[in-house]
């Protein structure tokens, strides 16, 4: 016997189940596309630590520094356009409003976008480090 959808060819319809490239592929694209996206809009101190092995809320933190709560923003909607753009979700933003800490969740990598004061006031990178986990993939 034989499953059979009508108008529709059992590989089209089970295709649509399957990721088109995998994981660890669209993972490290996401990171690397988040990245350079922080990189172009001219955020300071960019790092990204890899958390994987340390919670699994997330597999990468990325922190990065705007000159002012109107950089903040803009940096966030960038990352947000791009992403959503290139076919990835992005899953909540936090702290728009006021743009001291904008955080952006894209599932395995959260993105932390702060003023120069709120960066030096919480070390969040200092929580999250565990040795020399901080990752650079090349842009």
């Amino acid at each position: 016997w034989s499953l059979a959808i009508p108008g529709k060819k059992l590989d089209t319809y089970y295709s649509c189940f399957l990721p088109l490239k995998p994981f660890n592929v669209m993972h490290q694209e996401l990171l690397k596309l988040t990245l350079t996206v922080l990189n172009d809009m001219k955020a300071k101190a960019v790092s990204s630590i890899d958390v994987s092995s340390i919670t699994s809320i997330s597999d990468y933190m990325i922190f990065a520094t705007g000159n002012s709560s109107r950089h903040v923003r803009s940096i966030a909607d960038k990352v947000a356009e791009s992403v959503k753009k290139e076919g990835h979700a992005v899953l909540g933003v936090e702290g728009y409003e006021t743009s001291q800490w904008v955080l952006i969740d894209l599932g395995d990598i959260i993105v932390h976008i702060m003023q120069e004061e709120t960066r030096s006031f919480y070390k969040l990178e200092d929580l999250w480090s565990v040795g020399d986990q901080t990752v650079r993939p090349q842009l």
